[in-house]
């Protein structure tokens, strides 16, 4: 009988040349570094593991240097809270009466471009497996999507195929879409942004990590089936730019996509919670990027011995698989599970009511390597640490783009600004219609956004509220923001304006904000200045949390968004989970709840149009200097909003962000389907009053018996505040008091039909 050594020797012997490592986008270095970690030749299944394993996606070969910012700024006060962060499938927060939720937001950019549908949806459900993983029911999804220009060619393909598949996938799980973003930009035109978010809720007794210990427990994979779908995703789709061929030969070129089974992931999402409360589960991991390769080796390198796999074992959906491929493949609605083997036959016997396959493919060792065998060779023997966790890392050259300067210099203040009466409607009704600001309804329509019954807001709201707990009251809110313009501009400052606005958007609902999750998403790393723009981003992140007290629990880099030259702008996603204590006084977005409200605006308004939506929708510009960013002010106005709240103060709320005031009054009466009347300062400007996107800012609707509570409230606070209109119901117009007047009906015509008339027709 041939050893394993003597086994792995002889699989190794074939000549380096022979072995693809180059087109498993390993460098050459890379490949030499292996060797002498085996001190061999790798097998062609080891070279599958290390391939994977050590890409740009599974290792963050090129962001860990800077990610480790994270770390060094987090103080113990804002880990208080916090049960599990970076490093493990998804942070979780305890959010008080014995509940915890969890909550990270991922990426799936590269494949949805590839196949859209399937590229969404799977997005969708490997972030949900990363919520299942930590012993968690999904209870919400959001998605942040960025498309190329509305009028491309193939931007119809591409959103077309994306919003179904987001919807398709989530809808079918029962779980309620509760918010997102969708941007459309040329510069995501070969590289759209699919970003998906999954929170979920569990007692804090029940979490659960991924790790395999204990001498002779078993690993059991249940789920479903392997097969051949999304090999090389993660470490040649996911981990290296598009060669800028758009055509559907071109794309063909491409590793296939994973194909989700929505309808299979919830029999396994109730399968994992009856295995979580029966106990029958030591360590679990799902199997997403990297398939088994990262499942296997990331288990045993977190465990405290080693692991043997035997392969035989694995159900498989296709004929004559070899190793790297059963190893590779990224198969969706997987799990692995390491269990006792006195729990064996009761973790079985669950997983057969819910007609989950699962089979026992290996156990723990008590040596300290992975072993994996094949028809009775072995066929990987690693230390797994080395596969999981001791990949390359890279200090990429960082320096400022030699543009920047340039950039910044061009204002959009020597832009020709509207003057006139006439000129500002027409500006106004030009901005809600453009793709950039017009309703996303064509889209959020196609999400179940009430399914299970807990949704409390997500239409006209600026965070997501979902219900946790019937008994109190106790739910969370969910916000996602992103600015690649301003990011671009500045992107220390972009990163800490997307903070500032999803911060101010859990905290418009009446929740207080308590954790944050990322998915920072730029060009190729390989190219200096993307490297300068991820640095300063991840820096500005960390600062800002840092100043607002709440930790990074956890996210994602994707890197390599790029079309042959040509990179996104730089656009860090940032989620922030908020906490409510009784979802009853949540704050909704719509006017006219009460009779009279007077409109506050809180905050200050400043002359800052850099990078702002006027100037792209109008002048096709981006240039200049993005707003300042003051997170004591955003601190004040989180708590106000909560006292506004809890006190019956405030009967809506909407933060100003993108388009500014005048899109703010337009969705809150839109929502709120009532006419007001804004006032305009004496002596401000017109226009700047109108479009200008100064943060810190929310406008709030008052009862008129409550105004002189709470402006009296304001001043003792020191939050600067101005009485800017009132709500008319008698009325079906918005006006602005001197300058114009537009009727509800045409201002709703104007919002909501620019995507249905791009993407909707008969032929959709």
């Amino acid at each position: 009988m041939t050893s394993h050594v003597d086994t792995v020797s002889n699989a190794a012997a074939t000549p380096d040349t022979a072995q693809p490592y180059k087109e498993l986008g390993l460098k050459d270095d890379e490949y030499a570094r292996i060797k002498e970690i085996l001190g061999r030749r790798p097998t062609d299944a080891e070279l599958a593991m290390y391939s994977v394993m050590w890409s740009e996606h599974c290792s963050y070969k090129s962001s860990k240097v800077h990610l480790r910012y994270f770390g060094e700024t987090t103080t113990d006060e804002m880990k208080k809270s916090m049960l599990a962060g970076i490093g493990e499938n998804a942070g979780v927060v305890d959010i008080g009466d014995g509940w915890a939720v969890t909550f990270k937001v991922e990426s799936h950019n590269h494949p949805s471009y590839v196949e859209p549908y399937q590229g969404a949806a799977t997005g969708v459900g490997g972030i949900v497996r990363d919520i299942m993983a930590m012993g968690a029911r999904p209870i919400a999804v959001m998605d942040q999507l960025r498309f190329g220009a509305a009028d491309h060619p193939d931007t119809r393909r591409v959103v077309d195929g994306v919003v179904r598949g987001v919807g398709g996938y989530g809808n079918s799980l029962g779980l309620p879409n509760v918010g997102g973003e969708t941007v459309f930009d040329a510069s995501y035109q070969g590289n759209p942004l699919v970003n998906a978010l999954c929170a979920g809720v569990m007692r804090v007794e029940d979490l659960h990590l991924a790790f395999a210990s204990g001498k002779g427990n078993k690993i059991i994979l249940f789920g479903a089936r392997t097969g051949l779908d999304g090999i090389g995703g993660v470490s040649v789709l996911a981990s290296d730019t598009f060669s800028g061929d758009e055509t559907a030969a071109g794309r063909k070129k491409l590793p296939s996509v994973q194909v989700g089974d929505p309808f299979a992931e919830k029999v396994l999402i109730e399968c994992c919670l009856e295995l979580y409360h029966a106990g029958l589960v030591v360590g679990i991991q799902d199997l997403g990027g990297a398939g088994l390769s990262c499942a296997t080796s990331e288990l045993a390198a977190a465990g405290d011995g080693g692991m043997h796999i035997d392969l035989d074992r694995v159900p498989l959906r296709a004929a004559n698989m070899t190793p790297a491929e059963i190893l590779s493949s990224e198969s969706q609605e997987r799990m692995c599970a390491v269990v006792t083997p006195e729990n064996v036959d009761a973790f079985m016997a669950v997983c057969k009511k819910w007609d989950a396959t699962a089979t026992v493919i290996g156990e723990v060792t008590d040596g300290d390597h992975l072993i994996i065998t094949w028809h009775g060779e072995t066929v990987v023997d690693v230390p797994p640490r080395t596969v999981a966790h001791q990949g390359p890392v890279y200090e990429r050259p960082v320096e400022r783009p030699a543009d920047q300067d340039a950039l910044n210099a061009d204002s959009a203040a020597a832009l020709n600004r509207p003057k006139t009466a006439d000129e500002l409607r027409a500006t106004v009704l030009k901005m809600i219609s453009s793709p950039q600001l017009c309703s996303k309804k064509w889209i959020t329509e196609q999400y179940d956004r009430y399914v299970r019954g807990n949704t409390v807001l997500a239409e006209h709201a600026d965070a997501g509220v979902v219900r946790i707990d019937e008994e109190t009251g106790r739910g969370i809110a969910l916000a996602t923001d992103a600015s690649g313009r301003y990011t671009k501009l500045d992107p220390y400052t972009g990163a800490q304006l997307a903070l500032a606005e999803a911060f101010r958007n859990v905290a418009t609902t009446g929740a207080t904000p308590k954790a944050v999750t990322n998915c920072l998403n730029f060009g190729s790393p390989e190219d200096p200045g993307v490297m300068w723009q991820f640095q300063q981003a991840v820096r500005g992140l960390a600062d800002g949390c840092v100043a607002l007290g709440i930790p990074v629990t956890g996210g994602n880099v994707s890197f390599y968004n790029q079309t042959g030259q040509t990179a996104i702008l730089p656009t860090p996603v940032v989620g922030v989970l908020g906490v409510i204590d009784d979802v009853h006084r949540r704050i909704p977005t719509g006017l006219g709840l009460e009779p009279g409200e007077t409109l506050i605006l809180l905050g200050e308004t400043r002359d800052e149009l850099d990078g702002s939506i006027w100037a792209q929708v109008e002048h096709d510009h981006l240039g200049g200097l993005p707003p300042k960013v003051d997170f004591a002010r955003e601190q004040a106005l989180a708590e106000i909003l909560t006292i506004g709240s809890r006190d019956g103060m405030i009967t809506a709320a909407h933060d100003l962000s993108e388009g500014g005031l005048i899109q703010t009054v337009v969705e809150a009466a839109l929502a709120g389907e009532t006419g007001c009347r804004v006032l305009l300062p004496e002596g401000a400007d017109p226009f700047v009053t109108l479009f200008s996107e100064s943060a810190g800012r929310v406008l709030v609707a008052v009862p008129r018996n409550e105004e002189i509570r709470f402006t009296q409230m304001l001043d003792a606070r020191q939050m600067p505040w101005t009485r800017i209109g009132v709500v008319d119901q008698g009325s079906d117009s918005l006006e602005v008091q001197g300058q114009f007047s537009i009727t509800l009906d045409e201002l709703r015509t104007a919002h909501e039909g620019t995507l249905p008339a791009l993407f909707g027709g008969e032929d959709h």
